[in-house]
């Protein structure tokens, strides 16, 4: 029988107490409904999908990997706040590791950890998750990968009936902060300096000589979260569901539910239906992230020392803001600092914020601004409603270029690859999905070439760059997408 061969995921050297060997639950007549051949290469694996036969089955689940046990991980965590206890994997596969990557099916089937779940994923969420993990590393944003897509005509009931998909995910670990959670709120010490150690080795190997190396890998999570959190608010990314389980170790954008890139700017946007109070709102994530920094701190309080692990944590806001500053600074195409630059923005988003400029399309204007005494730049002034405001932005804007000595030509060219002009809008996504259920897989295909390169005009795709059509405002999703 042909098989996927895999090394052992690095969690097989841990006791039992971390994870339970699972297998997958078969699924009917599978169809390889999307292929990721660039990662298939990097990872040693067939890189197209003709020269893999059986890789709908495999993919699925349906043919074991050699080699490896498959295996779902044990966690805890705080979702929505509140302390939910019990997790895990319930229905995400750990097959094992492909050159030091690990790699997990989602969708396989049920596990210890499903609880009231069927251990599936809908084909709607899948197509999301897979396309979004690859528009975020077009971005250049840290994420886990996407492999594969394998679909199903089985019956999964969310809020109404859905088909399955499996989704093949790769990431260099799926830790999260809710593992270290699980281990300490069940006084499990042994467990959790075990894990720690574990982490320490294989992923923060610098850390291993410090005086308390989790210590030092705290300080290391919390300056990966700002960094990636500060992505996400300059792409207008929202996660939707920033629970303590949901937040990567590695500071990987993990866990694609909910989520959805601004279209009409409010720092207020809550992209989540289920997000009933707000709290997981694209203006809140930075004060969450370090909610859940807060939460792993506690978590790994047994080997810290109390009042570095709060000097640590005092870290966060500087650090996010200083890599906050450096994305918007780019986003304004400055390449010097001045005191005021951030009076500038601030100016800037009240303006966008009383308009609902689009996100996207406003700062992809901005980067062909004519910094000449007498233009006007209709293209962005036009989508400010407040047109006096904006020349007076515009008067000190131009004024700071010069003072840095700024050429337009060159500005443009380097705002141009940092303000993308195509992200996966809600819209996007579900015209894929649309066509995925009806089995026609292309349009995966043709938003997955055009979101590698979101940077790059590519004038086959303008009409993917426009604003939202108007039956987009009716699309809503929630912790079951």
């Amino acid at each position: 029988m042909p098989t996927i061969k895999l090394d052992q995921a690095g969690f097989r050297g841990l006791v039992p107490d971390f994870y339970s060997e699972v297998t997958a639950t078969p699924l009917p007549q599978p169809r390889l409904a999307a292929y990721n051949a660039s990662l298939a290469a990097e990872l040693g694996l067939p890189a197209s999908a003709d020269d893999w036969p059986d890789a709908a089955a495999m993919l699925a689940g349906n043919l074991p990997a050699a080699d490896s046990t498959a295996m779902a991980t044990v966690y805890s965590g705080h979702q929505f706040g509140v302390w939910a206890g019990q997790l895990g994997d319930g229905r995400a596969l750990l097959l094992g590791e492909a050159r030091g990557q690990e790699v997990q099916l989602k969708g396989a089937g049920l596990t210890p950890y499903s609880r009231m779940g069927d251990g599936r994923a809908v084909l709607r969420s899948s197509v999301r998750e897979y396309l979004c993990s690859e528009a975020m590393h077009g971005l250049g944003i840290p994420t886990t990968r996407a492999l594969a897509l394998v679909a199903s005509p089985e019956t999964v009931w969310r809020e109404t009936p859905e088909t399955a998909a499996v989704l093949t995910r790769v990431a260099p670990s799926f830790l999260r902060f809710g593992h270290f959670e699980h281990f300490f709120y069940r006084d499990q010490q042994p467990q959790l300096t075990q894990l720690v150690d574990y982490a320490v080795s294989r992923y923060f190997p610098h850390c291993k000589e410090a005086t308390r190396p989790a210590q030092a890998m705290l300080q290391e999570v919390i300056h990966r979260t700002a960094a990636l959190i500060a992505d996400w608010q300059a792409v207008g990314f929202c996660h939707g569901v920033m629970n303590s389980d949901n937040m990567s170790l590695l500071g990987l954008t993990i866990d694609y539910g909910p989520f959805g890139f601004l279209d009409g700017f409010d720092a207020g946007h809550i992209c989540n239906h289920s997000d009933h109070s707000g709290r997981y709102a694209y203006g809140a994530q930075p004060e969450i992230g370090l909610w859940n920094l807060h939460c792993l701190a506690q978590a790994l309080l047994p080997l810290l020392d109390r009042d570095e692990a709060i000097a640590a944590l005092k870290q966060y806001q500087p650090l996010f803001e200083a890599e906050l500053t450096t994305r918007f600074s780019r986003k304004l195409g400055l390449t010097t600092q001045e005191e005021d630059d951030w009076n500038l923005l601030v100016r800037l988003f009240d303006l966008m914020q009383a308009s609902r400029s689009d996100w996207t399309l406003f700062w992809r204007q901005l980067s062909h601004f004519d910094s000449s005494p007498d233009a006007l730049n209709p293209d962005v002034r036009d989508m400010v409603l407040d047109r006096e405001a904006f020349d007076g932005w515009a008067r000190d804007y131009k004024a700071r270029l010069a003072r840095e000595a700024s050429v337009d030509a060159a500005r443009h060219a380097a705002m141009q690859t940092t303000n993308p002009k195509y992200v996966l809008r809600n819209h996007l996504a579900e015209q894929a999905i649309r066509q995925a259920q009806a089995g026609n897989d292309s349009e995966i295909a043709r938003l997955q070439q055009l979101l590698a390169k979101p940077f790059d005009e590519q004038p086959a795709f303008e009409t993917y760059a426009g604003l939202p059509p108007d039956w987009a405002k009716q699309l809503s999703v929630s912790c079951s997408s």
